[in-house]
């Protein structure tokens, strides 16, 4: 009988190898993109948010309200700052609301 290697990793170790291994990074990246930016809106805003796109560093935010996207246009340096400090990293650098 063979004897077991007592190794032990943790989850989040495998499943980040995983990711890099079959080169998931970037899907990872914008689904975590779309789930921060509901969490960082709040159901108001996000009831109003058709879809989340990240494209080549930059957010693209479609929204169905007129007035929320120019509200959101004057803060769109405060949501860029927030959305990477949420996300650990720099990976947007523009923001558009269309």
């Amino acid at each position: 009988m063979s004897k077991r290697e007592n190794d032990s990793f943790s989850i989040e170790d495998l499943m980040n190898s995983f990711i890099k291994e079959n080169n998931l990074s970037k899907g990872m990246q914008k689904i975590k993109v779309k789930e921060t930016w509901n969490k960082m809106m709040g159901p108001g805003i996000s009831n109003h948010t058709s879809s989340v796109k990240l494209q080549n560093k930059t957010l693209i935010i479609q929204l169905n309200s007129s007035v929320l996207r120019e509200e959101l246009s004057y803060g769109k340096d405060k949501i860029i700052k927030m959305m990477n400090e949420e996300l650990g990293e720099t990976l947007i650098v523009k923001l558009m609301l269309v």
